[in-house]
């Protein structure tokens, strides 16, 4: 019984030492320590993530309202003037109907760091 017990005793002792890290493994792990941020991601709730349909309106109002200034030249220029600004701003305009309604989370990322 003495002689089962010392055995099993031996056994478990040799099981865990093979389980054990190295000392390399072991003075890795101290060198190094965790380094965690929180992340916001953005779910927009919209089938337009590139807000073409705002660009699209921006530019054709614009179009039209610069297309009501000047003559000759002067109009063709207000004209593609209004469309490029339009364009901007009804993106934009979009873009912050998009950022209102959109959903944000918050999550955790960690990673480990060597000293």
């Amino acid at each position: 019984m003495k002689t089962t017990l010392i055995a099993a005793a031996a056994i478990a002792l040799a099981g865990t030492a093979a389980i054990a890290t190295s000392p390399v493994e072991a003075q890795a792990r101290r060198s190094q320590h965790q380094v965690c941020r929180d992340v916001q991601t953005k779910e927009i709730q919209s089938k337009d993530n590139n807000r073409l349909i705002g660009t699209g309106v921006g530019a054709v109002a614009g179009g039209l309202l610069g297309n009501q200034v000047g003559g000759g030249k002067g109009k063709t220029l207000a004209t593609v003037a209004g469309a490029v600004g339009g364009g901007y701003a009804g993106n934009q305009i979009q873009k912050n109907h998009q950022d209102k309604n959109a959903r944000y989370e918050t999550h955790r990322e960690c990673h480990w760091v060597n000293d």
